[in-house]
């Protein structure tokens, strides 16, 4: 985990705390993932600009559960990993996951009873902007960002 503190003259420190996992493309790896990702969410409890209450970390794991097992079906490449990270602001949740099939992009699938292609319309649903970048050499980066609203604190 790296944290960073960010201060601009005459305003407020912003702190932003990352999180970066490399995995391997497995339905074994996305699930280490999202659960190596989940127990650094539920760790950043503590920081009152990090803190979310249930929904937003449940709206984080079903995000982080979408991209990482995307990565495993659609992303693999015989001796390649992913790449999930996690950057956390006061207001904001960024999610992105690497992966080495440059060639095949996310497109939202129709939805329906199909065994796949609905998740993307779930991220959509979810989040408050996604997208895809080219990630060299040959690879992409599906992203998204959810609001992270810090919750009330205790009395």
């Amino acid at each position: 985990m790296i944290q960073q503190t960010v201060t601009v003259t005459g305003e407020p420190t912003a702190t932003i705390h990352h999180f970066r996992l490399t995995f391997p493309t497995s339905r074994h790896g996305a699930h280490t993932a999202r659960h190596a990702a989940e127990r650094w969410l539920a760790d950043r409890r503590d920081c009152p600009e990090a803190a979310a209450g249930e929904e937003g970390a449940a709206t984080a794991s079903l995000l982080i559960a979408e991209l990482t097992a995307n990565a495993a079906l659609h992303g693999r490449v015989r001796g390649r990993h992913a790449r999930l990270a996690l950057t956390l602001t006061a207001g904001t949740l960024r999610i992105e996951v690497t992966d080495a099939r440059g060639d095949r992009l996310p497109e939202p699938g129709p939805g329906g009873d199909g065994e796949s292609g609905s998740g993307l319309l779930l991220v959509a649903s979810l989040a408050g902007a996604w997208g895809c970048e080219p990630h060299h050499p040959g690879g992409k980066s599906v992203w998204v960002e959810c609001v992270w609203r810090p919750t009330a604190t205790r009395q």
